[in-house]
């Protein structure tokens, strides 16, 4: 093996070869273990959570994998309609086109030219993360049979009622012009205006003040809403306003929307722009007030761009010429100089408000009356709701399940039509008498409906909702809607990793979807993970510059690039100097490579159930030290066994020090396994660092150069083969976490261990053995370990050279005392360092000493003649002094009020620990002074 671990000339290599050979396709025999992936975006790259949850499938995928399973971890991305099409828009904004100049099939062809040759970035880039997807089955949302897949599910839908085409509010993005899903649209507090407008009573007895955010609207005003209990207004309903600027009047109504406290409780209901207002509207649209307004009170006032829409032929003079053709913020302007002249504007006032926006371009999202299609969901629900209650789908946390029952049992019918050109075409066409004709191609629908091939059809020109497809992706990516073996042998699917912020978009509907068209449901565990923030428990974003790429922390970053990098595509250019100033503080040096290993085993340790994660670089150079560890482990056993007789066949006798390592060994096991199958990525990742490194490194490394330095051949075959065993098991234990350093050392340990493999990935996960746990062995070990610790400590406190040979003192000891001591003697001499040890009697007064209990034993060490006692008395009066002149400074800053006052609680917090570490040394070292003088 190379002397120092280098991450990088393994782990390409490493993965390659497992791709070559197959490893990563699902076993003919075996119990099913199946994980579909998230699909990423075809434009995506990775970032900090894809890597959090790829390591978790991975662990789980590989984990089974050696159980025996026919594991499947099925790959794929996602076309991401909207996200994709405006990729592609952009590069041909260079060229000086728009998507119309090209038409649609060309655009269409375009978009696939750049998959072909930009999208695959993220599949290489979970090829580093070692994802151990089965590659040969990878699908794309919008292949050939994932879209057959697709169309099928709408026609039978369709076919039974449970998919309509309907007028409904939508969010409207009116840069992308198309309507966009709830999770498209970033919701943020900005400042604004609250304006307070006067409507006029129509009997001329006064008015009504009206608040709002959004004057322009007020063209689309159906009724003023009151609470039905507000004594202020309760009077007056039943009666009418006129809305200014228009000419006409609208009804005065009561509603329990209303909050009497906030504004002025008169609240304008504008049902075709604002949610809440249609909801309204709904309850009250056969009131003859309202129903005898133009389009029964439902007004749309803006076209796709959220400019004023013109007046239909029959509408009149309905809105008002001078604000037609206005951009919606420069009618409210208008409109507002307008309200004032006519002395209908009460007042302005600041408002803090949140403000919806397209996550995409970054526009103000409208509200807007469209013609969409719809699923119809309350039937779908049902079953589903009962999936999650009769535990056939199990949450993990439990809690997220209560997220889940909140959405679904308040579910509103889902739009699934955007208007865009790439993605699964709506399988509709019209005539020109208004006839729908839903079917799996033109050719069918005229031969299904027996139109000539003159008859004039027009296919619908939306496209459905990512989301749509994968809803799906459980089942069509293992081939339905054909009945195939991979369907048959994997699905339903063993668990779903993925965020909360998915479970309405995407966890729903997937079982929703599953039940319907496999009467099962799609996964029958539900692992809900954290968000991945930064070391502060900040969110990784853009805007605040503390986002991390995996792949860097992997390859390792100079620090210009990095900056360039962290500052470059911002919404919020202003940031940049800010962020670069924060950058070149935190990592002057740039990010050092550590390798994928080193970063998998980070999240692992991290990924306790449900918790948002605090990602701290110092913890992932802690973990490439833990490579660093067990390689150089891993040397020292090749350098003892290589060559050599390793007791595969001999007659081996073990210490009690082998038995006591594997013993500790075979627990690890179990707690290792119990963690992963409870989703404790943590608790195995804790279990097996600290086996590997305090208890194999550490300790049975050292304790085992006694018994390899003895003249008893036996002994020495059994510490060799121990040496291996526990090694090689540490090795399979540790590779769903860390794959490439141990398929790298296990390649050189198992021949000597006596197996004969090919790879470490296909070898069963180790097994505890009960019979192997030998307690009394564990409670010896132990004993020796405490005994040498205290020693150590002593050494440590009284400043002896570590070299040194002690006399040991032994008093107050149990019989059991007295056979630990009797049968590991050698150990205590050789790695304490100790010169004796021998037993007081009890009636015998022991010299002055320092002293460490072992139980109820106590270890004396004489202190006469073993230190300098007048240099030593000269170190400590110099420590002592060095304290006692940095105490008042420190209690001056926490006893001075403008210091409290100002300063951030973690800085506070820092002093008071800083000032308690002072004064415990203190205590310490004045402690020794003393000892010492008595000498």
């Amino acid at each position: 093996m190379e002397k120092t671990y280098a991450p990088h000339s393994i782990e390409q290599r490493w993965y390659q070869t497992w791709e070559e050979k197959g490893y990563f396709a699902a076993r003919e025999d075996g119990e099913s273990y199946c994980i579909m992936i998230p699909p990423p975006n075809v434009t995506g790259s990775l970032h900090m959570g894809h890597a959090f949850q790829d390591t978790i499938m991975d662990a789980l995928t590989r984990y089974h994998r050696m159980k025996g399973c026919s594991t499947l971890w099925q790959p794929g991305t996602d076309h991401a309609g909207i996200a994709t099409q405006m990729v592609v828009e952009r590069l041909i904004d260079a060229e000086g086109k728009t998507r119309h100049d090209y038409g649609r099939e060309k655009f269409i062809e375009k978009i696939w030219e750049w998959k072909e040759q930009s999208g695959g970035t993220i599949t290489r880039q979970l090829r580093r993360m070692g994802s151990s997807l089965d590659w040969n089955r990878e699908r794309f949302t919008m292949d050939e049979g994932m879209s057959e897949a697709v169309q099928e599910v709408f026609i039978r839908l369709y076919e039974e009622g449970l998919i309509y085409r309907g007028k409904r509010l939508v969010n409207w993005d009116p840069v992308l012009h198309t309507a966009v899903s709830d999770l498209e649209v970033l919701s943020e507090e900005e400042n604004g205006s609250m304006w307070h407008m006067r409507y006029p009573l129509s009997n001329g007895q006064g008015h009504l003040i009206v608040a709002t955010t959004r004057p322009e609207t007020l063209l689309g005003d159906a009724a003023v809403a009151i609470h039905p209990n507000d004594e202020r207004y309760k009077h007056l309903i039943g009666e009418f306003v006129e809305l200014p600027l228009t000419g006409r009047r609208i009804p005065i109504i009561a509603d329990e929307y209303v909050d009497p406290e906030f504004g002025t409780g008169c609240v304008k209901i504008t049902p075709a722009h604002d949610f809440n207002d249609y909801e309204v509207w709904t309850r009250h649209r056969n009131a003859s007030a309202i129903s005898e307004l133009p389009h029964g009170g439902l007004i749309n006032i803006f076209t796709v761009d959220a400019t004023v829409r013109a007046n239909l032929d029959t509408e009149g003079d309905l809105l008002p010429a001078k604000y037609v053709g206005l951009d919606r913020f420069e009618a409210r302007k208008q409109m507002v100089a307008d309200l004032d002249a006519q002395g209908l504007l009460e007042k302005i006032v600041d408002h803090k408000l949140m403000v919806p926006r397209g996550d995409r371009t970054g526009s103000v999202i409208e509200p807007l009356l469209t013609d969409q299609w719809y699923v119809r969901v309350e039937p779908l629900a049902k079953p589903a709701i009962e999936a999650v209650e009769t535990g056939a789908i199990k949450f993990v946390p439990d809690n997220w399940k209560n997220t889940y029952f909140d959405w679904m049992r308040n579910i509103q019918d889902w739009c699934i039509s955007r208007q865009i050109w790439w993605g699964h075409r709506i399988p509709a066409w019209y005539d020109d008498q208004g006839n729908t004709y839903v079917g799996r191609s033109e050719q069918e629908v005229r031969a299904t409906h027996n139109l000539p091939a003159d008859y004039v059809l027009r296919q619908d020109e939306d496209v459905l909702d990512t989301w749509f497809s994968s809803a799906l992706w459980p089942f069509s990516t293992l081939g339905w809607p054909d009945n195939t073996p991979e369907l048959a042998r994997h699905y339903p699917t063993s668990v779903l990793v993925t965020g909360f912020d998915i479970i309405f978009f995407w966890v729903a509907r997937m079982i929703m979807m599953g039940l319907k068209f496999q009467d099962d449901v799609p996964f029958r565990e539900v692992y809900i993970h954290g968000l991945v923030r930064d070391a502060e428990g900040q969110k990784m974003s853009k805007s605040k510059g503390n986002v991390l790429d995996p792949i860097d922390i992997i390859d390792g970053i100079d620090l210009e690039t990095l900056v360039a990098k962290r500052v470059s595509g911002m919404m919020q250019p202003h940031l940049a100097k800010k962020i670069e100033q924060a950058t070149r503080k935190q990592f002057p040096d740039g990010i050092p490579s550590f390798g994928t290993d080193a970063l998998r085993f980070t999240f692992a340790s991290l990924a306790s159930t449900g918790r948002d994660i605090r990602f701290d670089l110092a913890r992932t150079e802690g973990y490439r030290n833990f490579c660093n560890k067990l390689w150089n482990a891993a040397r020292y056993v090749l350098m003892n066994t290589e060559g050599q007789d390793n007791g595969l066949s001999g007659a081996c006798e073990y210490t009690q020090v082998d038995r006591w390592i594997t013993a500790r060994l075979h627990q690890v096991i179990a707690t290792t396994s119990n963690a992963i199958d409870n989703y404790r990525f943590d608790l195995a990742a804790q279990a097996i660092y600290e086996f590997t490194w305090n208890e194999y490194c550490d300790w049975y490394l050292e304790l085992a150069k006694i018994s390899l330095q003895s003249d008893n051949e036996a002994l020495q075959l059994g510490t060799r083969r121990t040496l291996l065993t526990v090694l090689e098991n540490v090795l399979r234990l540790a590779h769903p976490l860390m794959p490439f350093i141990t398929e790298e050392i296990w390649q050189r340990v198992a021949p000597l261990a006596g197996i004969e493999a090919e790879t470490i990935m296909l070898q069963p996960y180790p097994k505890s053995d009960e019979a192997q746990i030998d307690t009394t062995a564990i409670a010896e070990i132990n004993w020796v370990m405490n005994f040498i610790l205290g020693v150590r400590r002593i050494r440590g406190e009284m400043n002896i050279a570590p070299g040194k040979p002690l006399p040991v003192l032994l008093q107050n000891g149990s019989d059991a005392d007295r056979t630990s001591l009797a049968n590991n003697q050698i150990y205590l001499l050789k790695l304490g360092r100790l010169e004796s040890i021998n037993w007081l009697d009890a009636d015998e007064t022991a010299p002055e000493s320092a002293i460490a209990l072992v139980g109820e034993m106590k270890i004396l060490i004489p202190m006469a003649g073993l230190i300098d006692k007048a240099a030593e008395l000269a170190r400590l009066d110099k420590e002592i002094q060095k304290i006692i002149k940095e105490l008042p400074r420190i209690e001056g800053k926490l006893s001075n009020p403008a210091f409290i006052d100002k300063a951030p609680a973690d800085v506070i917090d820092k002093e008071k620990a800083k000032l308690a570490d002072l004064r415990s040394s203190l205590n310490n070292l004045e402690e020794q002074h003393r000892k010492i003088q008595a000498l």
